[in-house]
């Protein structure tokens, strides 16, 4: 787990952030959970998609390049939608409610340390 800070701002995003690694937390994600609070979040690598289907928590949805450069954010993604970050997107990362609308802009390069 690590601290999901923007390169660009140097503002702490979420600090209690993993890396869905394992099968089973990539394919649930926080589907099992009713709320996500704004400290922390998922970063699925290799992905440039995702889904909401069943999932009873507001999360929002950064999805970036492969140099971590923020292409496409869904604040508040709705439920039973899919999600997809564009071409250019290779990972994706789910945060609270909120939090990406007010800490990550198209462009910025964001790291897990």
């Amino acid at each position: 787990m690590g601290s999901l800070r923007n390169g660009t701002t140097g503002e702490v995003v979420a600090p209690h952030v993993s890396r869905a690694r394992a099968p089973w937390t990539r394919a649930l994600g926080y589907l099992h959970r009713r709320n996500v609070d704004a400290v922390e979040g998922l970063w699925f690598d290799r992905c440039s998609s995702i889904h909401t289907v069943g999932l009873r928590a507001s999360i929002d949805v950064v999805f970036v390049d492969r140099q971590h450069a923020v292409v496409r954010i869904v604040s508040r993604a709705r439920r039973n939608r899919v999600f997809h970050g564009g071409a250019q997107a290779a990972a994706v990362i789910e945060l609270g409610p909120g939090v990406a609308e007010t800490r990550v802009r198209i462009g910025d390069r964001l790291r897990l340390e």
